[in-house]
C-alpha cells in the first residue's frame, strides 16, 4: 500500500499557518495542511483528500506539542468553525497574520513596499466582538444557537463565546431560553420560523440590539415578548425583527421592523458618536477600529486644506473622525441604509463638510472629474472593481490609503495601481482586527510617482 493515498498515516511537523487558519506541514517534499495545529507541532496525522503534491490530514495524535500550543478558552474550540486558532499563542498568531501579508504582496502582487510596519495586536485577544449572528435550530426539547461545525452544516451549540463581548453572554443563553416556545426555522424543509439571533452591543456605551431573522409572518404576540426582553435585560435598547424568506446562505434580508424600543444603538469611536442599526456594517473590534483609524490621520497628516473621498464609506466609520482635519469629505456607499446613517451620524455630530452618496463605487468614481486630495478605500472581501481601479489611474490622486480585509485582493489590487507605474507602495500596516482567527485586517498607503 502506497503511503501517498487517502486513509494512509504519516508523521510531520507543521511549519507555519495558512490564510484559511491550517498548520502546514511537508512530507517528503510534498504539503500537508492539517487543521486545529500549531507551528512546531509534531504529529501523527491521517490523509483525508490526497493530490499530487498536496493532501489535508486530520489529527490523530500530538505526539511533540509546541510550545507555541496553548489550551483553549472555550470548550468547544476543537468543533465550533467560528475561532480557528484559540490553541496558537496569541503571539504566534500576530507573526502568522503578519508573514501571511507579506506572502500576498510579495506573492501575488509581486511588490516590496518601502516600509512594512509590524503588525498591530489587539488591546485584548477576548471579547472584542461588538457584534455576533447565530444561525438557530431545534433539538429534542431545546432551542440551540451557535456556529457551524468547520466543514459542515451541523450546529456547535453554544451558551457563551469567549470572543463576543461577555455582556452579550447573558443575551444568547437568556434568549434561547426565551425562543423555545416559538418556531425555528427548518433549512431541510423550509419551514417558516427564526433563522438567525443577532446580537450588537455599542462597547463604548454598553447599548445592546436584539434583532431577530424571521422566514414567514411576524408571529402573534411577538411585540409583547420583545417588550419585555427591554425590561429583563440590562443595555437592551432595542428589538428588531428582520424578514428573510429567501433560500440560501444570505443572513439578512432587505426589510427590518423595530418590535420594541429604537432601531439603533449608540457607539463612540475616536471622538464621533455613531448611530449603528442592526443590519449596517460597524467594524466589529471597536478599539481596533480606533487604531485603524489614528493610523490613517497619521499618514495622511492633513493641513486641512484636503478633499477626502472615502468609497465603500459604510455609515462614516472611518471618514467622519477624520472630518475636523480636512476640508472635505465625500463618502460613497451603495447600501442605502447605511447611506441615511452616515448623513445621520454627521448631523449628530456637528460636522458640515461632509457629504454621503448612495452610489456603486465603479459608476460613481469614473464620473467624478474634480481632484481628490486623499482617496480612502475600504471595499468588501473580493476587493475593488476593476472600473474604480482605472478610474483612480486617470484621476490621479497624489495619496490612496487602501484598508483590506482579504490580503490576496489587496494585493492584486495594489499590483494594477503599481506596475502601470502611477503609484509607488510606501507603507504596509498589518492590522490584528479578528484575534483567534486567521482573518488579518491591512493597510497600505500608496503615494503617487
Amino acid at each position: 500500500m502506497s503511503v501517498w493515498q487517502q486513509g494512509a498515516t504519516i508523521e510531520l511537523t507543521i511549519d507555519s499557518l495558512n490564510h484559511t487558519g491550517e498548520g502546514v506541514g511537508r512530507w517528503q517534499d510534498r504539503v500537508v495542511f492539517v487543521a486545529d495545529t500549531v507551528p512546531g507541532d509534531r504529529l501523527r496525522v491521517r490523509l483525508t483528500h490526497v493530490k499530487r503534491q498536496y493532501a489535508h490530514g486530520k489529527v490523530l495524535e500530538v505526539v511533540q506539542p509546541s510550545e507555541q500550543r496553548v489550551r483553549p478558552s472555550c470548550i468547544v474550540a476543537d468543533k465550533c468553525g467560528g475561532c480557528q486558532w484559540q490553541c496558537v499563542a496569541y503571539a504566534s498568531q500576530l507573526a502568522a497574520k503578519e508573514q501571511l501579508v507579506k506572502e500576498a504582496i510579495a506573492r501575488i502582487g509581486h511588490l516590496q513596499p518601502q516600509t512594512f510596519l509590524p503588525i498591530l495586536a489587539a488591546p485584548s485577544p477576548f471579547g472584542y466582538r461588538n457584534k455576533v449572528t447565530y444561525p438557530l435550530g431545534r433539538r429534542p426539547g431545546r432551542v440551540i444557537a451557535g456556529y457551524y461545525q468547520r466543514g459542515s452544516h451541523r450546529l456547535v451549540n453554544l451558551n457563551q463565546c469567549p470572543v463576543q463581548d461577555p455582556r452579550l453572554n447573558p443575551l444568547l443563553a437568556g434568549l434561547k431560553q426565551a425562543l423555545q416556545p416559538w418556531p425555528i426555522y427548518n433549512e431541510h424543509t423550509h419551514e417558516a420560523g427564526f433563522r438567525h439571533l443577532s446580537l450588537r452591543i455599542g462597547q463604548r456605551t454598553g447599548e445592546q440590539l436584539i434583532t431577530l431573522v424571521l422566514a414567514g409572518a411576524l408571529p402573534a404576540g411577538l411585540q409583547t415578548q420583545a417588550e419585555t426582553w427591554l425590561d429583563q435585560f440590562q443595555g437592551v435598547v432595542g428589538v428588531c425583527v428582520n424578514f428573510n424568506d429567501q433560500v440560501g446562505n444570505c443572513i439578512f434580508g432587505d426589510k427590518t421592523e423595530v418590535l420594541a424600543g429604537r432601531p439603533y444603538l449608540w457607539e463612540e469611536l475616536a471622538g464621533v458618536r455613531f448611530q449603528i442599526a442592526s443590519t449596517t456594517f460597524f467594524q466589529v473590534n471597536t478599539a481596533q477600529a480606533e487604531q485603524l483609524v489614528t493610523t490613517l490621520r497619521a499618514w495622511i497628516a492633513p493641513t486641512g486644506r484636503e478633499r477626502l473621498v472615502d468609497l465603500y464609506c459604510g455609515v462614516g466609520t472611518l471618514s467622519l473622525p477624520l472630518a475636523a482635519s480636512v476640508a472635505e469629505v465625500i463618502g460613497v456607499e451603495v447600501h442605502s441604509a447605511s447611506v441615511q446613517q452616515a448623513i445621520a451620524n454627521a448631523h449628530h455630530n456637528g460636522i458640515h463638510n461632509a457629504q454621503f452618496l448612495c452610489a456603486k463605487a465603479e459608476t460613481w468614481l469614473p464620473q467624478f472629474d474634480q481632484p481628490i486630495d486623499v482617496l480612502i478605500l475600504d471595499p468588501p472581501r473580493k476587493g475593488c472593481d476593476r472600473a474604480v481601479l482605472e478610474a483612480i489611474l486617470r484621476n490621479r490622486p497624489p495619496r490612496i490609503l487602501y484598508v483590506s480585509c482579504h490580503p490576496a485582493t489587496l494585493a492584486r489590487d495594489l499590483a494594477h495601481l503599481c506596475h502601470s507605474g502611477a503609484y509607488q507602495l510606501t507603507k504596509i500596516q498589518p492590522l490584528d482586527m479578528f484575534p483567534q482567527t486567521a482573518h488579518v485586517e491591512t493597510i497600505a498607503l500608496l503615494t503617487a510617482s
